[in-house]
């Protein structure tokens, strides 16, 4: 039985896993091509892709740099929507 989310996913989260997924696709990567050189999960990587999972800032920094890519490149422009 899968877990129901206690809270929405913000929708920067889910901005970010578009930016990821659009950067594999410009630079013609496939997901576990990606997944291993982050040294990750290719199910986790597909979840952050997705926006149904949160990263920590190391995981972000781990697959920008398997995209060979600045991190805040991925996050540059994100809305400030965290809202407590």
């Amino acid at each position: 039985m899968k877990r129901a989310r206690k809270s929405e996913m913000p929708l920067e989260i889910v901005r970010l896993g578009e930016r990821i997924k659009h950067a594999i696709e410009r630079k013609e990567l496939k997901v576990r091509e990606v997944s291993h050189d982050a040294g990750m999960d290719v199910e986790n990587l597909r979840k952050y892709i997705a926006g149904t999972q949160e990263m920590k800032v190391s995981t972000l920094l781990r697959i920008a740099s398997a995209l060979d890519m600045n991190a805040a490149e991925l996050v540059d422009s994100l809305e400030k929507g965290f809202k407590k």
